[in-house]
């Protein structure tokens, strides 16, 4: 549906509602479309599952282990 953007001003509420709900919203200027109000693709979530990286990730036996003292020597030239 087109509407003249002098129209579309005061209703935009409704506008953005019948866009949520699939339809496409032109909005025109001096006859010239301008604008479009459409809806927002909603990105697809998945329910959390757990156990489903089981086997796929491991942790190293020195993951704990204290980092060495001269790690961070030399990176001065960084900063």
């Amino acid at each position: 549906m087109s509407e003249h953007i002098y129209e579309a001003d005061p209703q935009l509420s409704k506008l953005v509602d019948r866009a949520a709900s699939g339809e496409e919203i032109l909005i025109a200027r001096e006859g010239k479309p301008v604008a479009r109000i459409v809806a927002l693709e909603q990105k697809k979530t998945f329910a959390r599952q757990p156990g489903r990286l089981k086997g796929k990730i491991w942790i190293g036996p020195d993951f704990d282990d204290p980092l060495p003292d001269d790690l961070f020597e030399g990176d001065d030239d960084l900063l």
